[in-house]
């Protein structure tokens, strides 16, 4: 665990990838089998169940630190993250242990089959072993919290590094639905004869947002353009009669979507494609809203199915006969793709239709056309391109419409967490509505750090009412917010939500009584709304 915390802690305090590869390296020279494997789980999301909530920390806490409820409250309120603050709270250890990652992992697993007086008695002896670090690691294991500030592609790149193998082979290896409890790290990433799982997707490939004009691009016949479609990126596995759908973000979704699962039992034996889950009824994509409504539904009922209807839209096919063909060019991909598309001839089962513009200007002109599509802009692919792993200059690139923008007043403003936890950095933001402001958006991202300083201190100077850990703001500043989509919601005050709403600038140009109205977003709602 020592190890682990060490590794936790340089990752945590550096913000150089040549510090947090070589921290990684070093690492992975050192520890268990054991270590790694979990390690490398913890890094990609894979965490072990809660035994413990955090209502019983927090009680166990109050307990063993011998300290008032009010103050652990405001000691979270500066802290800002759970596990820190009781990492902190909590008396010097009698003891001194030199356990490692893996016997911590069984440890936690172990409290699923005890009551609650043996959680506790286990938890507090637990803690009496660890210093304030290592229970900040362990707590944010306990408590479901755990992130460290590590890119997937920066993980593959140190165990190739160790370990002398191909980037994209370990890439492949750390994708799908392996656990450690039903895999070792021989067996995932060691074994010279590795049997791919069935149900294993490839890497995404993601495009660069385009820098500068489309136009700089060179040649436009050099570019295969097809639509970029608002929905959830996936891959379609066929194999060996077994299907797999899987997300973007390793979520295995089949029992989602049931409707693609029935298509896609069709497919030839040993193929993969990539491409967009969105909403869509009678082959026409429908607002990313009702694909919302599917998100995170355990069980998918008749009447779901018939109000939020599904369909894909294929890009890209990486497999074929159980061959990995991601490094054809990409035209040789597409025409075996419309073959295998044209073949199930099913009107909610597409291949992405490419835009055929002869000139810079024409394809300008189209792109303004993105959200009557329901589309997000436009996808550029070299016509030579091969299928790579991760997101890399050159030969992919996204072109996407500007954002929609509001201008709000800040209303209401709470502490952030982490490095932000001293600082008023999450607020809520409001627009007229005759002579009263009406909250519509929550941000907290898009300020700089002198910027979000300078707000914290107004913020301080000018709270008018304190409800727990947020602040009533005397009106003032007015930010820009920018977001990607629209939609009604009756669960919001002011009826309406926004996607991704966060701050594109601080319009200290402009007074409070200047800041859009109610009606202004309405407006929105009328033309882009779904």
């Amino acid at each position: 665990m020592k190890l682990f915390t060490s590794l936790y802690s340089k990752l945590d305090q550096s913000n150089k990838t040549s510090d947090k590869l070589k921290a990684i390296e070093s690492y992975l020279v050192q520890a268990s089998d054991e270590d790694k494997l979990w390690t490398l789980a913890l890094f990609t999301h894979k965490k072990p169940k809660r035994a413990i909530n955090t209502k019983q920390l927090r009680t166990w806490c109050l307990e063993i630190a011998k300290i008032p409820e009010w103050l652990f409250e405001e000691s979270y309120q500066t802290v800002g993250d759970l596990a820190e603050t009781i990492a902190l709270l909590l008396p010097n250890p009698t003891a001194t242990s030199d356990f490692s990652l893996t016997y911590w992992i069984d440890f936690l697993k172990s409290l699923h089959n005890m009551d609650d007086l043996e959680k506790k008695s286990n938890l507090l002896a637990a803690w009496s072993t660890l210093d304030s670090q290592e229970r900040f690691v362990f707590n944010k294991i306990i408590t479901g919290g755990f992130r460290v500030g590590v890119s997937q592609n920066l993980i593959t790149q140190a165990v190739a590094s160790v370990f002398e193998m191909e980037k994209t082979e370990v890439a492949h290896r750390l994708m799908g639905n392996w656990t450690p409890e039903n895999t070792s790290f021989q067996k995932l990433i060691l074994s010279k004869n590795f049997s791919d799982d069935l149900s294993r997707p490839y890497p995404f490939y993601l495009a660069y947002p385009i820098e500068g004009e489309a136009s700089d691009m060179g040649d436009i016949n050099d570019w295969q353009i097809e639509w970029k479609w608002d929905g959830i990126r996936g891959q379609i596995i066929e194999r060996e009669n077994e299907v797999f759908i899987w997300s973007r973000g390793e979520e295995l979704v089949t029992d989602k979507f049931p409707e693609l699962l029935t298509i896609s039992q069709r497919l030839p034996e040993g193929t993969v494609l990539d491409g967009e889950i969105i909403a869509m009824q009678a082959g026409l994509p429908l607002p990313f809203s009702l694909l919302q409504t599917r998100i995170g539904r355990k069980t998918i009922g008749k009447k779901l199915l018939l109000d939020a209807p599904v369909g894909f839209i294929a890009y890209d096919l990486l497999e074929i006969d159980g061959k990995d063909i991601r490094d054809q060019p990409i035209g040789v991909r597409r025409k075996k793709l419309e073959q295998i598309i044209a073949n199930l001839n099913e009107e909610n089962f597409k291949i992405s239709p490419l835009v055929e513009t002869k000139t810079w200007e024409e394809l300008s002109l189209l792109h303004q056309e993105s959200r009557k599509m329901l589309a997000e802009g436009f996808m550029l692919k070299h016509k030579n391109s091969q299928y790579e792993v991760g997101r890399k200059k050159g030969n992919w690139w996204k072109w996407k419409i500007a954002p929609l923008t509001i201008d709000g007043v800040v209303l209401y403003a709470q502490k952030g967490h982490g490095r932000r936890a001293d600082l008023y950095s999450d607020y809520t933001l409001a627009v007229w509505e005759n002579e009263k402001l009406v909250p519509f958006a929550k941000a907290y991202s898009g300020l700089t750090d002198a910027e979000m300083k300078e707000v914290d201190q107004y913020i301080k100077k000018n709270t008018l009412e304190r409800f727990g850990p947020v602040r009533t703001v005397k009106p003032g500043l007015v930010f820009e917010i920018a977001f990607e989509g629209i939609q009604e919601s009756p669960r919001h005050k002011s009826g309406i939500a926004l996607r991704f709403p966060r701050i594109q600038r601080w319009r200290k140009d402009k007074p409070i009584a200047e800041a859009n109205t109610l009606g202004d977003l309405k407006a929105l709602l009328s033309l882009y709304g779904g």
